[in-house]
């Protein structure tokens, strides 16, 4: 059983062990591969596993021996599903392993937006307290969370964590459902419209898919409805927001900031408009990224091959 790893460094740059995984066959691992070096990576492989490199339906149609493809993530679009499924290939993801760290940095870019921690802590070292004539000083608006409103676009796991965690906070949580599901109760939740939500949230934080429905989402419009004071979080999908449409917002004071982990584009380009705002805050698509999150995805993503090869899979795409 060849199992090929085809970018394995992002869920293991060298600080957990694949020794769980080569109990299951002969692995072949490969830090990165670019798309045009699939096929031939792959060619003698039974196995595949891939994290953000695309398997599309020209590579699979190279690859006749493959019969199992593990997404080293929950979301799976880099796989062209419906080809694997012609080709009688099992596709597994890895749901829910991120959950708790993934709402953690909603809040870690928030806290950071309400107190700038990091700024404070730069005009500190820099000599600013030792000369300041007060016992403290700030460098930005400081902003408490307590009795403000926070709006969750999506209410899944992560959102429905994310809200746990506002209300620990003594924030009003309101939520609009990401449209795959009916709403269903959450204790201390208040369902909205969207119109309802961006028009009454001080933090917008997005926790929905990314499908053609919710793709440009947070625009010019939807912005509009916000109030100048709002915060816009967002630790899901970049092609949820018009990117151009919200550096706009940002650098004319009509929103007054953003926290973002993820890009339309990753990497993003240098010219990014919203990499220039001192009102938004850019990390670079690690919400998931604690090696406790990873050693849970390591786990799983064994343990569905585990099942697969046993003739009961786990966590199918489309099963």
């Amino acid at each position: 059983m060849h199992i090929v790893v085809l970018d394995g460094y992002t869920l293991n740059p060298g600080d957990l062990s694949w020794s769980a995984l080569e109990k299951l066959g002969t692995v072949t691992l490969h830090d990165r591969t670019p798309e045009h070096e699939v096929a031939a990576r792959a060619a003698d492989a039974d196995i595949v596993l891939t994290n953000k490199t695309p398997l599309s339906a020209a590579s699979l149609s190279q690859l006749p021996k493959l019969r199992y493809i593990g997404v080293l993530a929950t979301g799976y679009n880099i796989v062209d599903t419906e080809a694997a499924a012609k080709q009688g290939i099992v596709v597994t993801n890895v749901p829910s392993y991120s959950t708790y760290s993934v709402a953690q940095l909603v809040f870690a870019l928030l806290l950071e937006l309400c107190h700038r921690v990091g700024r404070h802590d730069e005009a500190v070292k820099s000599g600013d307290w030792a000369a300041s004539p007060d016992f403290c000083f700030t460098r930005a608006p400081l902003i408490e969370l307590a009795g403000k409103t926070m709006g969750l676009i999506g209410l899944g796991r992560i959102g429905r964590q994310t809200a746990r965690i506002a209300l620990a906070m003594g924030m009003r949580v309101v939520a609009v459902g990401s449209g795959r599901t009916a709403p269903t109760p959450e204790e201390g939740v208040e369902w909205v419209t969207l119109p309802e939500l961006l028009q009454q949230a001080d933090v917008v934080s997005l926790h929905c898919p990314l499908t053609p429905a919710t793709q440009g989402l947070i625009n010019r419009e939807h912005i509009a409805m916000m109030k100048p004071s709002a915060m816009l979080i967002n630790t899901s999908r970049g092609p949820l927001i018009v990117e151009d449409e919200l550096a706009a917002a940002l650098r004319e004071q009509r929103l007054a900031g953003a926290g973002l982990d993820v890009l339309a584009a990753e990497p993003p380009r240098a010219d990014n408009p919203l990499l220039a705002l001192p009102n938004c805050i850019v990390t670079p698509h690690i919400a998931w990224a604690t090696r406790e999150a990873r050693v849970r995805l390591m786990d799983t993503a064994v343990a569905n091959l585990a099942a697969y090869l046993a003739g009961k899979p786990v966590n199918v795409i489309g099963g």
